[in-house]
């Protein structure tokens, strides 16, 4: 975080402070005006407690799907015959949705089948000529070891007949493998067309609801520009949005969110950080910084709803509290009792400088050690205090105070180290 940052986060804090305490500071000089000192006056102080700071970020978003399914019409698909669904209706994964015109694929594939299914004819049959071309062969082999001159047809049997029928057999396997080939070709060819088939029927790819049917979108030569069903999943919703790199480092995975939609003033729904990317948006930039010295890069999340989202709307647009304090408990003073050198020197020209405060910020001023008054036996004692994280009503106190001491908490500038305390009332 800039110094810059640092400083205007600081100057708000101890703004409502200086507010508090010149309300205060005005209540007690009317009642000096009446003749009571602040000696004899109530103090309001209050325990050194532990609180687990529950530092809060806000943020924005919106609510999306968990998961969606968008159909685009294809031209090379042809034209749809018919739709088998309609708006709002649920459906399931693998039911269909709608069906592209078979009438030409089929036509396709019936002929690759006929193509098919001679290429195996034609296999089946010059094998059967191999097979007994192989029978011949093997007949004259034997006869010839038998000593006879010719076989059965009359046919002289010598080495030379046996060698041109092993060759005319030798040609045939050629001529089955090509056969086997072209058939294999024909099958590759009904399985592509098969798949383009059944291509042309659509289906759901998850269990969901149809938010769109539109029957009549216009087409062009590059596509549909607008999808023809849109399917949102039956999971619950979820919210994603952008926060800048300054926010992005310190929410982490599993923290506690609060998500307020827009449209409801009084409703909230519980959730938990799904993921915060590590990789900023594609324009790498957001708005301009406090400083206006430099752009703040911007990092997408996904925050998981935890509660039922029946009553929520995709496109919803929700404010997010994201709890980033953790659950370790910390020394803590309620905001009102913090002081600074600056408070202490308040007097008659008080509302000016509140005017200058609102109307240009004190890098000086917010630089000024902070302290508190802590009461010990009646007299007050002032302490130099080192303040770490803050929430909306306490701040952490790193050193100055031990856990049980009573501070101040409505300090004026009167107070000095030292001053004895009359009375006082302990806030519970």
């Amino acid at each position: 975080m800039s110094k810059k940052i640092k400083i205007l986060i600081g100057v708000g804090v101890l703004a409502i402070i200086i507010i508090m305490a010149v309300i205060y500071f005005v209540k007690v000089r009317a009642t000096s005006v009446e003749g009571e000192s602040p000696e004899d006056m109530p103090v309001l102080v209050e325990k050194v407690t532990e609180e687990a700071l529950d530092e809060t970020i806000l943020v924005t978003g919106q609510i999306v799907p968990e998961n969606e399914q968008k159909i685009y019409a294809d031209p090379e698909n042809g034209e749809i015959k018919e739709f088998l669904v309609k708006e709002n209706q649920k459906v399931k994964k693998d039911d269909t949705l709608f069906r592209y015109d078979e009438a030409k694929i089929q036509n396709d594939i019936n002929a690759a089948v006929r193509a098919r299914d001679m290429a195996k004819n034609n296999t089946t049959s010059i094998q059967n000529q191999v097979n007994q071309l192989a029978q011949q062969i093997e007949q004259m082999k034997k006869d010839m070891n038998n000593g006879q001159s010719d076989d059965e047809e009359g046919v002289v049997i010598t080495n030379e007949s046996i060698r041109e029928l092993e060759n005319e057999r030798n040609q045939l396997v050629l001529e089955v493998e090509n056969a086997k080939a072209e058939e294999a070709t024909a099958q590759a060819e009904i399985n592509e067309l098969d798949r383009q088939r059944q291509a042309l029927t659509v289906k759901s790819t998850m269990s969901g609801t149809v938010v769109k049917v539109n029957k009549n979108v216009e087409r062009t030569e590059e596509g549909a520009t607008e999808p023809i069903i849109h399917i949102i999943s039956d999971d619950p919703y979820k919210v994603i949005g952008t926060m800048s790199e300054f926010d992005a480092v310190k929410i982490k995975k599993d923290q506690k969110v609060i998500v307020r939609p827009k449209v409801y003033k009084d409703r909230e729904w519980k959730g938990s950080v799904e993921s915060v990317s590590e990789f900023p948006t594609s324009d790498g930039a957001g708005d301009m910084d406090l400083g206006g010295e430099s752009n703040v890069t911007m990092y997408p999340f996904k925050v998981e709803i935890t509660d039922d989202t029946k009553d929520l709307r995709q496109g919803f647009h929700v404010s997010l509290e994201v709890s980033v304090g953790g659950d370790k408990k910390k020394l803590v003073v309620p905001h009102m009792a913090l002081m600074d050198d600056m408070m202490m020197d308040m007097g008659e020209e008080d509302t000016e400088i509140m005017d200058d405060m609102f109307g240009e910020a004190d890098v000086d001023m917010v630089e000024e050690s902070p302290f508190v008054y802590v009461l010990v036996d009646g007299i007050l004692e002032k302490r130099d205090v080192e303040v770490g994280n803050m929430n909306d009503e306490f701040a952490e106190i790193k050193d100055g105070v031990e856990l049980g001491e009573l501070v101040v908490i409505s300090p004026t500038p009167e107070m000095h180290d030292g001053m004895e305390v009359a009375s006082y009332d302990e806030v519970e």
